[in-house]
């Protein structure tokens, strides 16, 4: 008989952890299903242990040279017999009703193309040391640029066939390939409960920031060129007139170039700015814009009042002042601050593609904010949101704005007269793209970085 669901685990030099993901998929409350256990070429004693799992009714096994995680989640969707499908990886392990609860909810809703729980973490022995909480879909979630973790979300086989399957030409992230595909053509949503539990330890395959970063990044791209119409997009670069220990910080000089046109080099390399706009009172950097980029098509530079540049006035004054000149011409606003040096042009186009694969009105650079931060209550300092515990709640999460980088559609600027409109989605950055030049301290590290080329790649 055809089972409901397949349970796929992927395993690589697992062999301490997946007897017990094995076995939690075996002890389900719910036992339609069929079990496809996938060896990716491990050099540990991992076969020894599938392989005691080898005469069960229940369990295909499947051993294989390396190919990595998406090659992989193919295979076992060309193998894969049920109606729903889902991934646990090989050093998780569900809860035993996780199975149950996620079919039934898929079962009752025919327009559901995808289900995924909350998550308990647990350290490197199984022992529970946290959970992380994410909003809850149906009552408060209408942006949909958390996406759910790629493993243990249950998906109709049929809806992703469609889909294409995973995208072999990315290593990693494939549960956020996997999410902008199914939240642009089907329904979502998310269930309240910790169904699995995620274990942390050095080896697992998300503690790569950088590289999450840059895998995400090449999937908006892609699905950006391949699904939508780019928006026609206006960058404008501000400038003040900062003085950094005597120099003039838009137009000191390092590796050949100087900053405004290391800065202006990134813009014209992206590929969803159409037009760029660098506007500054400073007569010295007017005039050497207009002589170097006289013949420049893609650049003009428009002089604004004094005024307009004093901390205390809006760039929104700004930004009017320069669409005098583009009204109605573009459908998008990109923001890009000259304090930040290392803003390239992969980043604006990501912030671009994010917006509009995220159906935003806005959008802003931000770093993810750890803590723990305190408050001073008039008695002692007091941790705000809980954050000195383990648990993580979705709801709770703290962002802080880089500054760097901020778009928006031209309409929802108009409409609210602000670049932050009322749908405003992230953009996460690491720590090479948030750093500010904004203090003579900040300066004199920027140039020992960039004279020792510390930043290099």
């Amino acid at each position: 008989m055809t089972p409901k669901v397949t349970v796929y685990i992927t395993s690589y030099n697992y062999a301490n952890y997946i007897e017990e993901a094995i076995r939690s998929v075996l002890f389900q409350t719910y036992q339609d299903f069929e079990l496809i256990i996938i060896d990716d070429g491990s050099t540990d004693n991992s076969r020894a242990i599938i392989n005691k799992f080898c005469d069960h009714e229940k369990i295909c096994i499947i051993f294989q040279e390396n190919k990595g995680l998406n090659a992989t989640n193919n295979i076992a969707i060309h193998n894969a017999k049920g109606k729903y499908i889902i991934r646990l990886d090989a050093d998780d392990f569900f809860e035993p009703e996780a199975l149950g609860v996620m079919v039934s909810i898929l079962e009752s809703d025919t327009d559901l193309g995808l289900i995924f729980p909350d998550y308990y973490y647990v350290d490197i022995d199984g022992h529970r040391i946290g959970s992380h909480r994410r909003h809850f879909f149906d009552d408060e979630v209408t942006l949909y640029d958390q996406p759910a973790h790629g493993a243990c979300t249950m998906v109709r086989l049929d809806y992703l066939k469609a889909l294409g399957g995973y995208d072999e030409t990315f290593t990693c992230q494939d549960g956020f390939d996997l999410w902008i595909k199914f939240i642009t053509y089907h329904k979502v949503t998310n269930i309240s409960r910790p169904l699995f539990s995620y274990r942390k330890h050095e080896s697992s395959l998300s503690t790569d920031q950088d590289k999450i970063l840059n895998t995400r990044r090449q999937i908006k791209r892609k699905f950006a060129q391949t699904h939508l119409k780019s928006l026609d997009t206006l960058g404008i670069i501000p400038i003040r007139n900062r003085q950094f220990e005597g120099h003039n910080w838009s137009l000191f000089e390092y590796d050949g170039k100087k900053v405004i046109d290391h800065l202006i080099s990134n813009c014209e390399d992206t590929q969803n700015l159409n037009h760029l706009v660098v506007t500054t009172s400073n007569k010295e950097i007017i005039d050497y814009l207009q002589t170097k980029y006289e013949s420049d098509d893609f650049l003009t530079v428009i002089r604004r009042p004094e005024k307009l540049e004093a901390y205390d006035i809006k760039l929104t004054n700004t930004i009017n002042l320069v669409l005098e000149n583009y009204q109605n011409q573009h459908e998008a606003i990109a923001l890009v601050s000259i304090e930040y040096p290392f803003i390239d042009a992969a980043l604006i186009d990501e912030a671009l593609d994010t917006l509009n694969i995220f159906n935003s009105e806005s959008l802003i650079s931000v770093k993810s904010s750890k803590g723990p931060f305190y408050r001073h209550n008039g008695k002692t300092l007091k941790a705000i949101l809980d954050q000195d515990k383990y648990t993580s709640y979705e709801r709770e999460a703290l962002y802080q704005s880089i500054g760097g980088l901020m778009v928006s559609t031209l309409e929802a600027f108009k409409k609210n007269n602000s670049l932050i409109g009322e749908r405003v989605s992230h953009l996460l950055v690491n720590d090479k793209n948030s750093f500010g030049v904004l203090t003579d301290f900040q300066f004199r590290l920027f140039k020992l970085m960039v004279e020792n080329k510390i930043l290099q790649n």
